[in-house]
């Protein structure tokens, strides 16, 4: 679980999800009240009755929390029409969503809020399931025959939870040779390709426009701090502070170089265009930064990074010029870190304003672990990537549950103010 990130590490500690047993007494009756939130949510009693069992089963004590397991623990559990359910049936998932997010603004919102980014791998052993393909998976850290998710997360100093999803459908899956699959899994013909970061993006102007959540700071891995899309995203939105990840070898200039207009002739026509003053001036690595950078330089802060716990690191920070196409752009924040051992190395860029303090640097960089707490709580705890569904809204539908699933959970910590069980065994008093 994450602990306690200290508050000498600038604005405020997230708290730990911390769960144990026997605490709730009425545990049943408090899920029932939550589930009676959404109730508008749905057209039929029958759905109503199967949103409930389904996030019950994932409360539960189950080993195995796909469809089948679930419904068959059930009295008079029906198979069939729970996967009609999660696969079919109608949701609106919109007002879903924009209710959820009510409840996680009154019990976690924040002004200082922080909106973080990253993906999740879900591996799957066939090829007929959505947006399936062999493409690197996170989760096990290599490539492999898997589905991707897109999450947004929201922490604060009450807790984190997710907030957003989207499903990255690889570019092939829109190719001719995929139209039959297309149809199998039911992907809307209004679906088109996006990147990740693309989705990401989106994700982002959806929460912002729908003005529930406030947030303040957004961070991103790497595949969204490096993508012009993403980035561009976060600076549209001017309150917005960012810190995110980039790849050692983005080229930057600590000092902004001198650049002339030189014109020249394309058939037959004059045009001008902008070349470095010096062309003996060019961009460095990020990593020749920090290979160059005397140790006098360097501050060793301790940060919390989910399970691992406090790791002392050492940081430094410059001010950088960004370079695009071997011209430069907009000054940011070069924060790098190292491993004590000098071994390894972090990388991130901030629009952060130049009087910045190093601690608050320090400290959003530790931050982003809330969403990887997030990834690990509700695939161990609720069975997130123990789905068996093959459809677009079956995947949607299915992640969906366990967000609210997890929310749950830290309702009831806020609520009770203590340590909290959530772990029943599934009986006929589940079904409503």
């Amino acid at each position: 679980m994450l602990p306690t990130i200290r508050s000498n590490e600038y604005l405020y500690p997230v708290p730990e999800f911390d769960v144990s047993t026997n605490d709730v007494m009425q545990f049943m009756d408090e899920l029932k009240e939550f589930h009676e939130l959404f109730s508008d949510c749905f057209q039929r009693s029958e759905s109503r009755e199967h949103f409930y069992n389904y996030m019950s089963g994932q409360l539960s004590d189950l080993e195995h929390k796909s469809i089948e397991p679930i419904a068959e623990a059930i009295e008079n559990g029906n198979v069939r029409g729970m996967q009609r359910f999660i696969s079919d049936a109608k949701w609106d998932d919109e007002k879903i969503l924009s209710k959820y997010r009510n409840y996680v603004y009154d019990d976690l919102g924040s002004q200082d809020g922080t909106l973080i980014f990253d993906e999740s791998g879900f591996v799957k052993k066939g090829d007929n399931s959505i947006a399936v393909g062999r493409q690197y998976c996170g989760t096990i850290g290599k490539v492999e025959n898997c589905q991707v998710g897109v999450f947004a997360a929201y922490a604060s100093e009450h807790g984190y939870s997710l907030v957003d999803k989207r499903l990255f459908i690889p570019e092939q899956w829109f190719d001719d040779t995929f139209e039959k699959k297309r149809e199998k899994c039911n992907l809307p013909e209004e679906i088109v390709f996006k990147t990740k970061p693309q989705l990401a993006a989106e994700m982002l102007k959806n929460i912002y426009s729908e003005n529930i959540l406030p947030f303040r700071y957004v961070l991103a891995d790497s595949v969204y701090g490096m993508s012009p899309d993403f980035i561009e995203a976060v600076e549209a939105i001017p309150e917005l502070l960012y810190l995110v990840s980039i790849h050692q070898n983005m080229l930057c200039w600590l000092k902004r170089p001198m650049t002339i207009k030189r014109k020249y002739k394309w058939k037959g026509q004059v045009r001008t265009k902008t070349i470095l003053a010096n062309s003996n001036k060019k961009p460095v690595s990020v990593a020749e930064i920090a290979k160059n950078t005397h140790d006098y330089f360097w501050y060793r802060r301790t940060v919390s990074e989910g399970s691992k716990g406090p790791i002392v690191y050492e940081f430094t920070r410059r001010r950088v010029i960004l370079s695009t196409e071997g011209l430069p752009e907009k000054e940011v924040w070069l924060l790098i870190r190292r491993s004590i051992d000098r071994k390894e190395f972090s990388y991130f860029i901030s629009n952060a304003s130049s009087n910045i303090h190093l601690a608050k640097l320090v400290w959003l960089s530790g931050l982003r672990w809330a969403i990887e707490q997030c990834f690990e709580e509700t695939k161990s705890e609720l069975g997130m990537d123990q789905y068996e569904v093959r459809k677009f809204q079956g995947w949607h539908h299915h992640v969906l549950t366990c967000m609210l699933a997890h929310f749950f959970l830290w309702h009831l910590k806020i609520r009770l103010g203590k340590k909290i069980t959530f772990y029943y065994s599934v009986t006929a008093e589940t079904s409503v």
